[in-house]
C-alpha cells in the first residue's frame, strides 16, 4: 500500500503500540514525553495502546536484537493491515552505535529484509526520525507527517559524483592548496598563523 493511501486511511485518529527492540530507553523517555499533558499528542487523535492488535501504527525504538527478533516478528503481524511504522532514534533508523555489533541484527531496514526473505511479507510505509534522542517536537513532526496533517520539510536528492568530476575537484583543491604554501614559503610568511582573541 502506498504511503499517500495509508495517509488518507489515518486521516481521523491513529493507535499506536510502542515497541522496544533493545534501545537504552532514551528515545522511550521522548515517547513517553509526547504523550505526556505538555506536549499532548492526544490532541492530534494519536492514542498509546498496550496491544499490538489494537493498533495502526508501530513505533518501533532501538535496534533489533537477535533476542528482540522473534517477538518483534509476532508483534508486527499481529497489527492489522494497513499500518504504519515509525522509525524512532538513529538505532531504530540503521542501528545507531550497535549497527555492527554481535548480537544486533541492525535497523528497520534489516528487520525489512528478514521479513521478505522469511515471512514473504511486504513492508508498510515508514517513517523515519532520527536521532540520539530525537526530541518530541520531531516525534510530533513525523506523526503530523504519517497522519497529513502536514507536508514534508525536505526531499531527498542524490547526486552521484562521476570519477572524473571528482578528480577535476580534487585537483583543484590540491592545486589552490600546493600554491598557498609556496607562496607562503616564497614570501616568508609563517605556515602557521597566531590567533590571537581580544576582548570585547
Amino acid at each position: 500500500m502506498s504511503r499517500d493511501n495509508v495517509v488518507k486511511i489515518f486521516k481521523k485518529s491513529l493507535w499506536v503500540f510502542h515497541l522496544n527492540t533493545g534501545s537504552c530507553n532514551g528515545c522511550d523517555i521522548e515517547i513517553l514525553n509526547v504523550f505526556a499533558p505538555f506536549q499532548d499528542a492526544e490532541r492530534f487523535g494519536v492514542k498509546l495502546v498496550g496491544s499490538p492488535r489494537h493498533a495502526d501504527a508501530i513505533l518501533l525504538s532501538g535496534p533489533i536484537t537477535r533476542e528482540a527478533l522473534p517477538r518483534a516478528l509476532r508483534a508486527f503481524q499481529a497489527v492489522p493491515e494497513p499500518k504504519i511504522v515509525l522509525a524512532i532514534g538513529s538505532c531504530a533508523c540503521g542501528g545507531g552505535i550497535w549497527y555492527d555489533s554481535y548480537n544486533i541484527i541492525g535497523g528497520v531496514q534489516r528487520f525489512y529484509e528478514i521479513l521478505r526473505e522469511k515471512l514473504g511479507i511486504e513492508p508498510p510505509p515508514t517513517f523515519y526520525v532520527p536521532g540520539c534522542p530525537p526530541k518530541p517536537e520531531a516525534i510530533l513532526y513525523a506523526i503530523g507527517v504519517a497522519r497529513g496533517l502536514l507536508a514534508k520539510k525536505q526531499v531527498a536528492e542524490i547526486h552521484i559524483e562521476s570519477l572524473e568530476e571528482a578528480m577535476n575537484r580534487l585537483r583543484e583543491v590540491i592545486t589552490d592548496e600546493y600554491h598557498r604554501v609556496i607562496e607562503e614559503y616564497v614570501l616568508g610568511k609563517p605556515l602557521v598563523r597566531k590567533v590571537v582573541l581580544k576582548e570585547v
